[in-house]
C-alpha cells in the first residue's frame, strides 16, 4: 500500500516561514504529478499547489503565488512546499496528495493518495 506523510508543520508568527515535506512510500510516486491541498476549520479542502512529474510545470492557487513554492525531489520520494510571508489566513492543515490523471486539476477528487494533514497555525 501507498504511504504519503507530511511534516513541518507547526506555529509560526506572521511573516515567518515554513517548509512542508511529503515522504512517500510503497507506491511509484515519481512519475505523477503531486499536489498540496489544505483546509482550514468549518472550510472545505482547496488547491494550494502542484507539480509535474519531471517538475516541468507548477501551478498555484492565486492566494499563495510568489510566497510559496512547490519542489521535489524524486530520489527521495519527497515533495515540499515552502512557506513564506506566512499570513494568519493560511493558517490551515495541509495535506499532500497524488494526482492519478494525466492533467493538472485542482479538483480533490483526481487525486487518490492522500497524506495524513500537518497542521500549520500562523499567529498575527
Amino acid at each position: 500500500q501507498g504511504q504519503l506523510v507530511e511534516s513541518g508543520g507547526g506555529l509560526v508568527q506572521a511573516g515567518g516561514s515554513l517548509r512542508l515535506s511529503c515522504a512517500g512510500s510503497g507506491r511509484t510516486f515519481s512519475t505523477y504529478a503531486m499536489g498540496w491541498f489544505r483546509q482550514a476549520p468549518g472550510k472545505e479542502r482547496e488547491f494550494v499547489a502542484s507539480i509535474t512529474w519531471g517538475s516541468s510545470n507548477t501551478y498555484y492557487t492565486d492566494s499563495v503565488r510568489g510566497r510559496f513554492t512547490i519542489s521535489r525531489d524524486d530520489a527521495k520520494n519527497t515533495v515540499y512546499l515552502q512557506m513564506s510571508s506566512l499570513k494568519p489566513e493560511d493558517t490551515a492543515v495541509y495535506y499532500c496528495a497524488r494526482n492519478y490523471g494525466t492533467t493538472f486539476t485542482r479538483r480533490p477528487e483526481q487525486y487518490d493518495y492522500w497524506g495524513q494533514g500537518t497542521q500549520v497555525t500562523v499567529s498575527p
